[in-house]
């Protein structure tokens, strides 16, 4: 068997796997998300601020991600940029 045709076939496996692990913990998610919204609106109406603190936390968590694909995108394209300024402005 070729390495690349091994590499595929592992690549297959993998996604299976990653998407019957995913049909199977989806239960889990869904019922950790009602937890996760009692205890902080419990808090909340008792005076609490952990809700703030919360959702600071997921919206610093939601962006992080965010701001790492933007970076690359702006890497990438500068990169480009300066490839295609040496290649007609430059190199004539």
């Amino acid at each position: 068997m070729q390495y690349h045709t091994f590499v595929l076939e592992m690549k297959n496996k993998t996604i299976f796997l990653l998407f019957i692990f995913t049909l199977y913990t989806r239960s889990t998610i869904y019922a950790q998300c009602a937890m996760c919204r009692a205890i902080p609106s419990s808090n909340l109406e008792a005076g609490g601020n952990i809700a703030n603190g919360l959702n600071t936390g997921i919206l610093y968590l939601m962006a992080v991600p965010y701001i790492l694909i933007l970076a690359f995108v702006a890497f990438y394209f500068r990169e480009k940029i300066k490839a295609v300024y040496i290649q007609f402005f430059v190199a004539k």
